[in-house]
This record gives structure tokens, sequence and C-alpha cells, in this order.
């Protein structure tokens, strides 16, 4: 599985990648427009991201813009509809408005502090588990 962690904190990305590892390769982005970007180059190379862990407050631009922008990339015509990348919304704000925009598009929403198991259950309801490990 192919991910995209899109977090400006230093301490939230990491707790997230540590939770992402098991699942699969993980990418970076700090800001809106580096994660526009990666999303783009992913698509192009016709090796989208299964999964997009997206901020709602970001630098450049919030998250709810990157995700309009995500799923329009998507709607280009370079990946089927139905196959559409899983996106996980994440903030420290505890706003009703947020939560209802986010809702439109997204596929679950976090609060921080991400909870492991609150994730690992998301995962699970999109099919999604962790890599089996090398055996070698």
């Amino acid at each position: 599985m192919k991910i995209l962690i899109v977090e400006d904190d230093y301490t939230s990305r990491i707790v997230l990648h540590r939770f992402l590892l098991p699942f699969g390769v993980t990418e970076i982005a700090v800001t809106g427009n580096q994660a526009i970007s990666a999303f783009a180059l992913a698509l192009k190379g016709r090796e989208p991201f299964d999964l997009v862990c997206l901020d709602i407050m970001l630098p450049e631009m919030d998250g709810l813009s990157v995700l309009r922008e995500l799923r329009s990339l998507e709607s280009d015509g370079t990946r089927e509809p139905r196959t559409h990348a899983r996106v996980v919304m994440t903030t420290a704000l505890n706003d009703k408005g947020n939560v209802v925009e986010a809702i439109k598009n997204c596929d679950g929403y976090l609060v921080k502090p991400i909870d492991r198991n609150r994730l690992a259950a998301c995962l699970k309801d999109f099919g999604f588990a962790p890599a089996a490990p090398d055996a070698g």
C-alpha cells in the first residue's frame, strides 16, 4: 500500500509514520502544495496513493482545499472513481463545521492526538491490512 501523510506538525508526522509503517510505503508532505504535487506525480506515474492522512490546518492552504484538489486530480480520468484514494482527515480542532465539510469528500475523520486503535479500525474498514513481514 502507498500512503501519503500530510502534516505540518513534526510530532504528529512521526506518530502517523510509526503507526502506518506496517501498512506500506509512506511519503510525507508538510504543506498543502507539497501534498498536491506528490499526489499529482503519483497519479502521473501510475502509482497512485491508496491512503492519504490529511491534516486540516496546513501552511499555504487548508486541508479541505487540498482535499478538493486531490479529488479533482482523481476525476481527470486517470483513475477509476471506485478506486479513489482513501482520505482520512486529521485535526486537533473540535470544530463541527470542519467535520461536516470534510465528510463530504473524505473517507474518515480522526481527532488528534491520533489513537492507534481508532486509526487501525478505520484502516480495517477500508480493507487495508498490515503488510506481511519479509520471510527471509
